[in-house]
């Protein structure tokens, strides 16, 4: 009844920049928090950054100053602008959302979007 839909993944050179978008839809009353993970071949899926409500975040040591959750709550979306990337950025990134909808409670996944940094 959920549906998390997320946009803006591509081919980019080190040093550039992308920006993921991911749409929540469905049988919405709040969304407690948002966020994007990654998963790289051979690698488990891992934390890139969450926002809470409130505007509160959280982000992996490793994309910290490089990238920036932002949300928009009328829209139940997401924002991840991610800048300076690495080749090691490299993965599909997902959409995660906590959700409370009618009673209720639990996660919900995007399908995914890919990234790929390469020079």
């Amino acid at each position: 009844q959920v549906q998390l839909v997320e946009s803006g993944g591509g081919l980019v050179q080190p040093g550039g920049s992308l920006r993921l978008s991911c749409a929540a839809s469905g049988s919405i009353s709040r969304i407690y928090v948002m966020g994007w993970y990654r998963q790289a071949p051979g690698r488990q899926r891992e934390l890139v950054a969450i926002i809470a409500r409130g505007g509160l975040t959280n982000y992996a040591e490793s994309v910290k100053g490089r990238f920036t959750i932002s949300d928009d709550n009328a829209k139940n979306t997401v924002i991840l602008q991610m800048n300076a990337l690495k080749p090691e950025d490299t993965a599909v990134y997902y959409c995660k959302a906590d959700v409370l909808g009618g009673s209720s409670r639990a996660d919900y996944w995007g399908q995914g979007t890919q990234v790929t940094v390469s020079s």
